[in-house]
């Protein structure tokens, strides 16, 4: 059986070298290359010594090495571009890029779909922040008033993240409408983080920290809370390697991991 030929998009970043040091560990899955914007040197060198080529030229790249799945881990600004070329040549594409806007997604979708090619769009590939996700989603029937708590590094580029996002968007959903907003005095609104469908999302960015997000849920003299910690980038790559061999089997795009999970 032939493996899947992957190239990383974001290479020199360091998701992009942890999804190559897991990538390097599968036996069903071969490098052939990177692209980033920044990239230091001409080829990366794998364990056991292989190098492939590394290169600041997407389109360059993606016609010479002929990838199956292109990983990406980058930026919602540079993801129209990518999107486009990678689908447009029929190559799958599977993205953990957040902040990508509802316009992003269907774009991605349509040329996805137009190309009988697959994507992956993924806020978070944390198997236990999907798991966190879904017992919300759950837990948001029974309960009237939420608020999440999301936590990153500091160099995260957008706040809220899209997890935390995602996650108050699935609870309003299975609610069938939005929270209750508790009153404040005037004046004190102001500080209760950015409101979706009656959740206020609270982000922090502070060194020390890869990811926590906390959701917790308030009822007549009780409370919920569900809460998720990434201890290292390493929680995300069964995800990401869950995605890349199941991407193939789908057209258009599928987001989210709930799906591949049968959450």
């Amino acid at each position: 059986m032939s493996k899947i030929r992957v190239m990383v998009n974001g290479a020199s970043g360091k998701m992009g070298q942890t999804v190559i040091a897991a990538l390097s560990q599968e036996p069903d899955m071969e490098i052939v290359g990177g692209v980033d914007i920044s990239a230091p040197a001409d080829s990366i060198t794998l364990s056991g010594g292989r190098s492939v080529p590394l290169s600041k030229d997407l389109d360059g790249l993606l016609d010479a090495v002929k990838p199956d799945v292109v990983v990406d881990f980058s930026t919602a600004k540079a993801m129209p571009t990518l999107s486009r070329a990678v689908l447009n040549r029929g190559i799958r594409l599977v993205s953990g890029t957040t902040g990508l806007s509802q316009t992003d997604l269907a774009e991605i979708d349509t040329i996805a779909k137009q190309h009988k090619t697959g994507a992956i769009v993924a806020p978070n590939f944390a198997i236990g922040a999907i798991v966190m996700m879904h017992l919300a989603r759950v837990a948001a029937k029974y309960f009237d008033y939420a608020d999440i708590i999301e936590e990153h590094h500091q160099f995260k580029l957008d706040a809220p993240s899209g997890t935390a996002l995602s996650t108050a968007r699935a609870m309003a959903s299975s609610r069938g409408k939005p929270f209750v907003t508790p009153e404040q005095k005037e004046g004190v609104q102001e500080s209760r983080g950015q409101k979706l469908d009656g959740i206020a999302i609270h982000s922090v960015r502070l060194p020390g920290i890869v990811a926590r997000q906390e959701v917790l849920l308030g009822g007549m003299g009780q409370t919920l809370s569900i809460k998720h910690d990434a201890i290292s980038r390493d929680c995300y790559m069964p995800g990401v390697m869950l995605a890349v061999r199941e991407v193939s089997k789908h057209s258009g795009l599928v987001f989210g991991l709930d799906t591949l999970l049968g959450l």
